[in-house]
């Protein structure tokens, strides 16, 4: 797989950064306080959703010299990560918490730059599976290497902040009800 060309990946700048002379989460935050009462709540969700931008935005462009958005880079790594390197379209989606017509355009995607065919599934006979393909193998080790290069676009926390995100937004999804296991260390 050839490498990709242009500046270094691990330097990938977000889309447009906002440069405001001021935190607009936490101007908005004050703004709240005073109308509504208490904003943590509301801290915590907005900048959840502006991080979410930021690092999809890091992630296409580290992903982009290979023909990747972060979406279709996950269906690549569910997956390598799957026991035969194939797997329902039904599972790729609930495992990607996503909606079936977006795991067809996925899958479609990725199917046209020759990284995943589909095949009949054998064990249901109108099933179709996912495959990922050598190519596709090939091309998730360097753009996973990119992104673990890019520290996934989290530099700026340490580990035990990390560990402490992960641990906190771990349990709005447990009581949203999205797994049903023990806790997991981070």
């Amino acid at each position: 797989m050839p490498e990709p060309r242009g500046r270094p990946l691990y330097r990938a700048v977000m889309g447009k950064p906002l440069d405001l002379p001021f935190d607009p989460i936490a101007r908005a935050a004050e703004i709240w306080e005073s109308r509504w009462g208490p904003a943590s709540s509301m801290r915590v969700a907005t900048s959840v959703m502006r991080v979410q931008q930021i690092l999809i935005a890091r992630y296409d462009e580290i992903l982009r010299p290979y023909g990747l958005t972060f979406a279709r880079y996950e269906a690549l790594v569910l997956l390598r990560f799957s026991q035969r390197g194939a797997l329902p379209m039904k599972v790729i989606g609930s495992r990607l918490m996503v909606h079936p017509t977006s795991v067809t355009n996925t899958i479609d995607r990725l199917v046209g730059a020759g990284l995943v065919v589909r095949r009949p599934n054998p064990e249901d006979g109108r099933g179709v599976l996912a495959a990922i393909t050598e190519a596709g193998r090939q091309v998730v080790e360097v753009a996973t290497r990119d992104l673990m290069n890019a520290d996934f676009g989290l530099a700026a926390l340490g580990e035990a902040d990390r560990a402490g995100v992960f641990a906190a937004l771990r349990r709005v999804r447990a009581e949203a009800g999205d797994f049903r296991d023990a806790p997991a260390s981070a």
